[in-house]
């Protein structure tokens, strides 16, 4: 009786474990130490030679897309939509869907920032009352309207509207959203004041400062990849938000090209710390009795040099740290938005691996991501990705089945919102790579 008391026992903890998320190896800080960092990225090179794209879904071509992106748009803003272009195409970048910071008599829907521009296609927005808003026409005399009032307004037509660091409104209505974020690279950094405090220490020290720079220059994406954080806060609220209704899940880069830490010097034992879009005013004054090291950078120099200016986010590398596929019939601005609208996309960390490709869909009946189908007496769920990863298929926000190769199949028994997980292992540490829109089996 023990015996099978004990392996009841056992068989229960084996179920729990499998249904949790892998769990963490290292601390950010550990991430960011040179022989981590170079470590991770041998295992990026070696999953590129691994790599072999799934067929394409007929019908759809899958698109880069870029949400929640800023520039030229307030003074926290340090980049240009110049730059921003170039930028996409080096990324491979097909969509961006801007979201201007709401600076009124300023109107953020502006035909000239609409349409095909140097082969990327723009499609105007602003980041406003805690969305991320893209209508189809200006709103600008409506912007004060509040609750499902400004909601209608934004998805009259074809207009969407994304619930914005979730962090900040988790408890927020989801009735008329298209959807929410689902992954935000700013809160990874709200959380960690402690990392952001070392590379605050590691500036202004000649020789901490080399080593940063040096893995700036080595390894970018891990780098600005190092606090990556599998969003459990965010996930929960979405997963609780289908509960009720069809919510697109879209990665909000967050990108402003804002983070080029610089030092400048004030006199022999004196520096200011802070970013390219800091006045002086507002950087941290930091003096050679807390950190000797100052001396030793200020000496030969002059008050007003830049000591130091470590560029850690070009659009380029936020590009690639976190993206939004949309699988759309054509590359223009209505195709998007209806795929968009119907939830056929998925978040990928480029940085790690392209995950053009990617598919999750139902067959009898036929289904894609986004989906509604009832459930039928012999109906499989399938997800393929383009490399061999860890998938974890989830039921309703817990784990059903998982597997550890490019393909997983699943027999549907019961309704539910289902969507996957891929994971890569990356320095001896599951690291989340994919996250499927969901299929809810009605």
């Amino acid at each position: 009786m023990f015996v099978r008391l004990a392996l009841a026992w056992l068989a229960a903890v084996g179920t729990a474990a499998a249904q949790d998320p892998p769990k963490r190896v290292r601390t950010n800080l550990e991430r960011l130490a040179p022989e981590r960092l170079k470590a991770t990225h041998d295992d990026v090179e070696k999953l590129r030679t691994l790599r072999k794209s799934p067929p394409p879904t007929p019908g759809l071509t899958d698109y880069r897309c870029i949400l929640h992106a800023h520039a030229e748009d307030s003074t926290h803003t340090g980049g240009t939509l110049k730059e921003m272009l170039a930028d996409a195409k080096q990324a491979g970048v097909h969509c961006i869907l801007l979201s201007d910071h709401f600076r009124p008599p300023r109107d953020f829907i502006d035909d000239r920032r609409r349409g095909i521009h140097d082969g990327i296609l723009l499609i105007p927005g602003s980041e406003a009352r805690g969305f991320l808003v893209h209508p189809m026409k200006s709103i600008l005399n409506r912007m004060e309207l509040k609750g499902p009032d400004f909601v209608e307004t934004v998805t009259d037509g074809d207009g969407l509207i994304f619930l914005s660091h979730l962090e900040e409104r988790r408890d927020h209505p989801v009735a008329g959203l298209t959807g929410m974020e689902i992954y935000n690279r700013h809160w990874d950094a709200k959380q960690d004041a402690l990392s952001l405090l070392a590379l605050g220490v590691m500036l202004t020290d000649p020789k901490s400062l080399a080593i940063l720079e040096r893995s700036v220059k080595d390894y970018p994406d891990e780098v600005l990849a190092f606090q990556c954080e599998y969003p459990k806060l965010y996930l929960e609220t979405w997963d609780a938000g289908w509960k009720t209704r069809r919510l697109t899940g879209v990665a909000a880069n967050d990108c402003h090209h804002n983070q080029i830490l610089t030092v400048k010097m004030v006199d022999e034992s004196t520096v200011l710390v802070g970013t390219n879009v800091d006045e002086d005013a507002k950087m941290q004054r930091i003096r050679a009795t807390l950190r000797p090291g100052i001396r030793e950078l200020t000496k030969g120099r002059k008050p007003g040099d830049i000591l130091a200016r470590v560029d850690t986010d070009p659009y380029f590398r936020s590009f690639r740290n976190s993206s939004t596929h949309v699988l759309a019939e054509k590359l223009d601005e209505s195709s998007i938005r209806t795929a968009l609208k119907a939830g056929r996309a998925f978040v990928a960390h480029e940085w790690m691996a392209d995950a053009t490709g990617f598919r999750f869909e139902s067959a009898n009946p036929a289904a894609l991501m986004g989906d509604e189908p009832k459930l039928a007496p012999v109906q499989t769920l399938t997800a393929r990705a383009p490399l061999p990863c860890l998938m974890r298929l989830l039921r309703d926000g817990r784990e059903v089945a998982r597997g550890a190769e490019s393909e997983l199949r699943f027999e549907v028994k019961e309704p539910g919102v289902y969507r996957v997980e891929c994971w890569l292992n990356l320095d001896g540490e599951r690291r989340p790579w994919i996250y499927s829109n969901p299929i809810r089996v009605k």
